[in-house]
Order: structure tokens, then C-alpha cells, then sequence
């Protein structure tokens, strides 16, 4: 048996597509069931997949269809069938990716300077992105492949000013190149620290540093 917000979302989208629209984006969802966030949408969509109402189409990431309706319902302008035939259009959900923009390089070896593409963007699955703001860059280097970041990875960084000792930051040296290292104190020292014997670790003083993000996920490619 679904619940009603389950149940609300399966109807929403049926008669919006069924209408020859385009699906709702999640955030028309969100707002018509009365979530907090679009995280939840994501968590109604597949456990209405699993129940066998919803597929996602292979190879179409932003692409869903109905496959059969909640038991006893009623179209307010016609009376459809209780199951919609597998064949049925199926048209894209907006924004089941979210995009952001790709900043260019970053240096896992010795530090590079920065390079901003302003118009490049990239879309991102939400289950790779957590709260806040975020941007990508393309990592040139090997001195983190023993943290599994390997040179052409595509970074996820959640833009941040600050880092917890440990964790794996763009940092940003003498205002002028950046590098993705694991970020350590010691004593009155900032030390940026390679994930790779073949490099010596960055030893700093605190002014020389600036923390521009926290590593989140990582996209790769094979070809």
C-alpha cells in the first residue's frame, strides 16, 4: 500500500504527463507534497520504482514512466485504465541532475595556478552533491592516487573556509596557485600533505593559506 505522499506524487506525475506535458521538475514536486527539501523526492521516486509504479528508462538519467496507478483511481477528466500500457511516452523529470560550474585544474602534484571557466558547467547526481554550494575541477597530477584520485578524476568540492584536521581541501597558496592535498595542523604549521610517497608533504604558514573547499565525491571516466 502506498502512502499518501507516495500515492500524491505517483498521481501528480501521471497526470501531468498524460496531459502531454512534461513532467514536473522536483521542485514542483517538492512543493506539491509538501517536502522540506528535494531529498525526499528522490526517496518517494524509488520506493515507488520499487513497488513496481514507477521505471526509470536506461540510458535516458532523466527519464521516468508510469507503470501502473494507485488502486481505485479516478483521472478527474476521463477514466483511464488502472495500469498504463509499458509503451506509454515517457518524457524527462527537470533537474534530476543538478549542474555546476567546472572550474578548470587543480593540481595533485605541485601546485598549479588556478584556471576559472565561468561558462563551463557540469551536471552532477544529486547523491553525489551534499547541503550547500558546490563547484568541480579536473584534477592534473598523481600525488593523491593512494586516496583513489587519479590524474583527469573530476573533484566535487563543497565550497568552505575551513577544514577539520584530515580532510581532503582545495587549498589556495600565497593568493595565487591551488592544490588538492589532506589538510593538517601541526603546531603553529599548516601542512598539506600528498596521499603519495613520491612527493614531500607542504609545510605553511598559516597566512600562506586559504582553505577554498572540502573534497565531497569524485566522477571518473574510462575513455
Amino acid at each position: 500500500m502506498l502512502t499518501r505522499k507516495q500515492k500524491d506524487l505517483l498521481i501528480l506525475i501521471h497526470e501531468r504527463m498524460n496531459a502531454g506535458d512534461i513532467a514536473p521538475s522536483y521542485e514542483e514536486m517538492r512543493e506539491s507534497v509538501g517536502l522540506k527539501s528535494k531529498s525526499g523526492i528522490h526517496r518517494l521516486i524509488a520506493a515507488l520504482e520499487d513497488r513496481g509504479y514507477l521505471r526509470r528508462l536506461p540510458h535516458k538519467a532523466r527519464a521516468i514512466e508510469v507503470i501502473r496507478l494507485p488502486e481505485g483511481y479516478q483521472n478527474p477528466l476521463q477514466n483511464p485504465p488502472e495500469t498504463v500500457p509499458a509503451k506509454a511516452p515517457a518524457f524527462p523529470v527537470a533537474h534530476a541532475f543538478e549542474s555546476i560550474p567546472l572550474y578548470g585544474k587543480i593540481a595533485a602534484g605541485s601546485p598549479i595556478e588556478a584556471i576559472r571557466d565561468e561558462g563551463e558547467t557540469i551536471d552532477i547526481p544529486p547523491t553525489l552533491l551534499g547541503p550547500g554550494s558546490h563547484y568541480a575541477l579536473r584534477v592534473e597530477g598523481d600525488s593523491m592516487i593512494n586516496a583513489g584520485i587519479n590524474d583527469h578524476d573530476i573533484v566535487i568540492i563543497e565550497r568552505a573556509e575551513r577544514a577539520e584536521q584530515g580532510q581532503i581541501v582545495v587549498a589556495l597558496v600565497d593568493d595565487n596557485e591551488v592544490t588538492l592535498k589532506r589538510f593538517r595542523r601541526a603546531g603553529n604549521r599548516i601542512i598539506l600533505e600528498p596521499e603519495n610517497d613520491n612527493y614531500e608533504p607542504w609545510v605553511l604558514e598559516p597566512d600562506r593559506v586559504k582553505i577554498q573547499g572540502l573534497l565531497v565525491s569524485l566522477m571518473r571516466t574510462y575513455h
